[in-house]
């Protein structure tokens, strides 16, 4: 799974519910190290235009592209092939599904919502103005959260990957958990010191995370292709083998496949940036979903190309596939290559996450929605140290609770399911609250699905219904959990906790006004519209 951008004035979430004072006027009168972050007119106070950032000129195929481009590339996930490539050739079909049950209404749902309420805030604002402030609290609650539980699951990943840097001798270490969680809190640390050092040092790395990524898909899909030619493919490719299963254990991996489609909301974008929007935009969405779709369908089809289904792994299976791919041409030298670009790539993407991420509860602090100590700056490097280590302290957590009696494989399986859960909770609320607010009328310029109202609410609930059936999935273990009740125990009930903890601290903040309007001295916050604070 991959997240999306990593500038937080592009993931829906800068608001913070009613973060009233704008990011660069805080970080001047904290001293705040000028180049982290670099993007401080994204923290505008909440009701300022997003139309006052940097605009793309007004033309039709220009935008367009960017806003296709950019959608395949915040979107992909290099992980999501794995657990495809483990279901066979119906996979290829599944993403096809994906693409029109899932990206498509995410699209129009992103792009008519934000067309409607184009004040900063995204997701956040959107569920608000439909469901009240503790609905918009509670979904922007939820997304931090899944950045956070992304985190442990990306680090796993590293760490499967990296035993490919020594060749056949590393792997035995590849059921090894000391190992994992180990490669893992080092991950975690090294992004942690040169984010904290400040971006002038870690930038170096959070560049090289998408380039890391890609490479080694590059080379999958050309060693596959050689493979092919020289040796035919390692999987059955007869017709039936391409026809979806609707068992239990054939549908499981469909939530992984649906979060590959995930991110869209990162997309900034005006419609009134575009000459023609309602024709262009609607081509710019099924464009970047055709893009997507190919990506997922040509890495899956190298893995399955490179090795049987039954021998892909959801955690090594791209680099597997490279492996034996390289092996097979005669070329053992690039596995060890695409690892490291794999490696040095996902820390990269750890390190962009950890920075971008951070600034949510620095500004918190500040503004005191949260305890104070989350506004500090580092003395000497003027970066939110306090932020940055709340976060490493809360995925080191996951770490070591996801590991906790279960396999390697059970930890990132239970990573992976929390991920999915934290993160569609806020796309339910969203696609509810595209349902809810075609009874409002729409604002002059309000971009529209084609079709108008039926289509508009036809697509939301589609993807509605799509994400909680995700949800549903996400929570069943896996046929080879070695335990799976503890398996569900882990993800059910570390989703419930951090619902309750958002609900928690929504209430505190409602009780800190309150005892403020009444005279009290109790530090708390006070979202935007009058409800609680973080």
């Amino acid at each position: 799974m991959e997240r999306p951008s990593s500038r937080p004035g592009a993931n829906g979430f800068e608001v913070w519910a009613g973060t009233k004072r704008s990011f660069s006027s805080s970080t001047k009168k904290q001293g705040l190290d000028p180049s982290w972050p670099r993007d401080s007119s994204s923290w505008r106070a909440e009701g300022s235009s997003s139309r006052r950032g940097p605009r793309c000129r007004r033309s039709r195929r220009g935008c367009a592209a960017r806003w296709a481009s950019g959608t395949s590339s915040g979107s992909w996930s290099p992980r999501s092939s794995g657990p495809a490539g483990s279901a066979g050739p119906s996979s290829l079909a599944v993403w096809l599904i994906a693409l029109l049950a899932f990206f498509l209404p995410l699209g129009f749902t992103v792009v008519e919502l934000s067309s409607r309420h184009p004040e900063e805030g995204g997701l956040y604002v959107w569920v608000r103005y439909a469901f009240g402030d503790f609905a918009g609290f509670l979904a922007a609650w939820m997304y931090w959260m899944s950045t956070v539980v992304y985190f442990p699951g990306l680090l796993y990943f590293i760490a499967g990957n990296a035993l490919f840097l020594g060749g056949p001798s590393w792997q035995g270490l590849s059921d090894s958990a000391p190992y994992y969680v180990a490669v893992s809190l080092g991950g975690l640390g090294i992004a942690l010191a040169l984010n904290v050092v400040g971006l002038h040092v870690g930038k170096w790395l959070h560049n090289i995370g998408g380039l890391g990524t890609w490479i080694p898909i590059g080379i999958l899909v050309a060693i596959g292709f050689v493979a092919c030619l020289r040796f035919g493919p390692a999987s059955d490719f007869h017709p039936a083998a391409f026809v979806p299963s609707f068992g239990l254990k054939d549908v499981l991996f469909w939530s992984t496949i649906a979060f590959g489609f995930s991110g869209l909301e990162a997309a900034s974008f005006m419609g009134g940036e575009v000459v023609d929007a309602r024709r262009t935009i609607p081509r710019a969405i099924v464009a970047g979903g055709a893009i997507i779709t190919a990506i997922y369908v040509l890495g899956t089809l190298a893995v399955l190309v490179a090795l049987p289904s039954r021998d892909v792994g959801g955690l090594q299976g791209i680099m597997q596939a490279i492996a034996r791919a390289a092996d097979r041409v005669g070329a053992p030298y690039v596995a060890p290559v695409a690892a490291f670009c794999f490696t040095v790539g996902s820390v990269g993407g750890v390190g962009a996450w950890l920075a971008s991420t951070a600034r949510l509860p620095f500004v918190a602090g500040v503004d005191q929605l949260l305890p104070s100590a989350f506004g500090r700056l580092h003395p000497r490097w003027g970066t939110p140290h306090v932020a940055l280590g709340l976060q490493a302290v809360m995925a080191a957590v996951f770490v070591a609770l996801s590991q906790a009696g279960t396999s390697v494989k059970g930890a990132y399986d239970a990573l992976v399911s929390l991920g999915v859960i934290s993160y569609f909770i806020p796309y339910l609320l969203m696609f509810a609250a595209m349902i809810k607010l075609q009874n409002v009328p729409a604002p002059g310029g309000t971009f529209r699905a084609p079709g108008g109202r039926p289509a508009a609410t036809s697509l939301a609930a589609i993807g509605f219904a799509t994400t909680a059936i995700s949800i549903v999935l996400a929570a069943v273990p896996a046929e080879d959990t070695p335990n799976p009740a503890l398996a569900t125990l882990k993800v059910v009930g570390a989703s419930v906790v951090l619902l309750v903890a958002g609900a928690a601290l929504y209430a505190r903040g409602v009780w800190s006004r309150r005892a403020r309007a009444t005279g009290g001295g109790v530090s708390g916050g006070d979202p935007a519209g009058g409800g609680g604070g973080l």
